[in-house]
């Protein structure tokens, strides 16, 4: 793979961090260039590298090869100007904001950044509006002007105190108006035109993104390496395997269970490894299609909402490494409730059952479950082969599973194909709003529209009035209460963050932001110990 120098001391450690962002205890490099790429493993292969086509994981790639107007310093919680030299509400509505680009910004190309680029970046995505895709995020965004080369101006429709969030997601990545239609995606050639912290050398799509050190690029990263490989591996086992033979240096995003459980274990052992443990959001859940014979009926969904066993799931399938969810909002954000279980409590096929014969089913509900097979860790057949068993353990169901690679299951649940379906989410900023509002209206994260016109019409725009998120609690807790109700998602577990690491490899428990994507510049080689 790649030459370099190992520590002679193989030394044991796994360190248990509570918190990603302000974990400590390792050593930090004395150089960016230290022998080579740092190699990072990942199960989660990008979906497209246009980033007007994306709302999935597709984001972990282009936050370190674009660049947006803001994004989260290591520490921050809040959006901080990158691209911008300063952003802010220039009213006291939350209806207008404002942005000065930075001097002299220019893409990977050499081609001027300037404010009609940002203009252009935003209005494409609204423009070509893929099914699916980013332009969910600017539903409050009515228009956008460049008065001058380094200014730009956001007119809202309505107050949108979360408005600084939205344009810090990847999905706003700045592109070069020159390499990127206004009115249609970009011809995927492999290569992309950004002005970020890396630029992409090499792409091969489902094997390796080959990132390098971007000379052009002007903002707040500071780069520890001088260049990054990402390999995108279709199971957690071949990663975790390449990270023991060295071929990797750090593994993310999909570790199986048994590894992490593995890790935790040998921590008295010989191993030059590191397990650093943090808190997540990121959450999984099921989705039902309203469109299909069945799963359109709410006294289905009522009835599998009624028999999932959540902490089964995530003893026998994660081995708790995850924990139960009863709300699409994760606990450690403010307005999370527990719904599900409050509405529904233990599991109970006997109550199932009741529901359905109120609702005149009294032979077994056919229902097609659907997951995919490389983007969340290998656990997830086994998960749905749970769901499969609990449901058809109760009498009530006869359940099929099927499954496609990433890639093809995106399209298969734009066009409406799945009757139930499984996503993961990690969120795009750190709110409730965002584990609420990418799932509902006409226009959704999920390609099937859903209508929640309380939701949409009433307590999302009141919370945005509001800057002090922590005064909008009643709004979260009503409109977790309608999904609970409708049963329109059902919430399975919350995640914790996991990384693997080879000893000799500092700053991963920097490196991941409050929407836990990795910011690959902060990793680097430890030189001294």
């Amino acid at each position: 793979m790649f030459n370099r120098n190992r520590c002679l001391r193989r030394v044991a450690a796994i360190a248990s961090i509570t918190s990603l962002v302000t974990g400590c205890g390792v050593l930090a490099s004395d150089s960016a260039d230290d022998e080579g790429p740092i190699v990072v493993g990942s199960t989660s292969s990008p979906s497209t590298l246009d980033p007007a086509a994306s709302w999935d994981s597709s984001w972990e790639l282009f936050r370190n090869i674009y660049q947006t107007l803001l994004s989260y310093p290591v520490g921050a919680t809040t959006p901080q100007p990158d691209a911008a030299k300063s952003c802010g509400f220039s009213d006291s509505s939350n209806q207008v904001f404002r942005c000065e680009l930075r001097e002299g910004l220019t893409f990977s190309d050499g081609g001027t950044l300037d404010a009609k680029a940002v203009k252009h970046s935003i209005d494409r995505i609204r423009t070509i509006n893929v099914n699916g895709g980013p332009a969910g995020l600017l539903g409050s965004l009515e228009r956008v002007q460049a008065p001058n080369e380094r200014e730009i101006v956001f007119y809202l429709n309505k107050p949108d105190a979360t408005f600084p969030f939205v344009l810090a997601t990847p999905a706003m990545s700045i592109v070069d108006p020159d390499a990127y239609p206004a009115d249609a995606l970009r011809q995927d050639d492999g290569s992309v035109v950004g002005s970020g912290p890396y630029t992409l050398s090499s792409y091969e799509e489902g094997e390796q993104a080959e990132l390098v050190r971007n000379d052009r690029y002007k903002g707040f990263a500071e780069r520890k390496n001088g260049a990054v490989t990402i390999r995108y591996f279709q199971d957690s086992a071949g990663m975790v395997q390449a990270l023991r033979d060295e071929q990797v240096d750090l593994t993310y995003r999909g570790m199986a269970a048994d590894d992490i459980i593995d890790f935790e274990g040998r921590a008295a052992k010989e191993e030059d490894v590191q397990l650093i443990d943090g808190t997540g959001t990121d959450i999984s859940y099921l989705v039902f299609n309203p469109k299909d014979p069945w799963a359109g009926k709410k006294a289905v969904r009522r009835a599998v909402a009624q028999i999932v066993d959540r902490a089964a799931i995530a003893h026998k399938v994660y081995k708790d490494t995850v924990d139960p969810l009863y709300s699409m909002v994760p606990k450690g954000l403010t307005g999370h409730t527990t719904g599900f279980f409050d509405d529904y409590g233990e599991p109970s096929a006997a109550k199932a059952r009741q529901i359905l014969t109120e609702a005149g089913i009294t032979e077994p509900v056919p229902l097609t479950f659907w997951y995919t097979t490389d983007r969340y860790g290998s656990e997830t057949a086994h998960e749905f082969k749970e769901l499969e068993r609990q449901l058809e353990k109760s009498g009530l169901f006869d359940i099929t599973l099927k499954s496609r690679p990433w890639k093809t299951y995106v399209e298969g649940y734009q066009k409406g194909e799945y009757p139930v379906f499984g996503r993961g989410w990690f969120p795009d900023f750190p709110d409730a709003d965002n584990f609420i509002a990418p799932f509902v209206g006409e226009q959704n994260a999920l390609g099937t529209p859903y209508d929640a016109s309380r939701i949409t019409n009433d307590l999302l725009p009141s919370s945005r009035r509001e800057s002090d998120r922590g005064n909008v609690v009643k709004q979260f807790e009503e409109a977790q209460q309608i999904l609970v109700d409708d049963v329109r998602l059902l919430p399975l577990w919350q995640g914790r963050q996991y990384v693997a690491a080879s000893r000799d490899i500092s700053g991963a428990e920097r490196a991941l932001d409050p929407s836990t994507i990795m910011m690959m510049w902060e990793l680097s080689r430890k030189t001294s110990w």
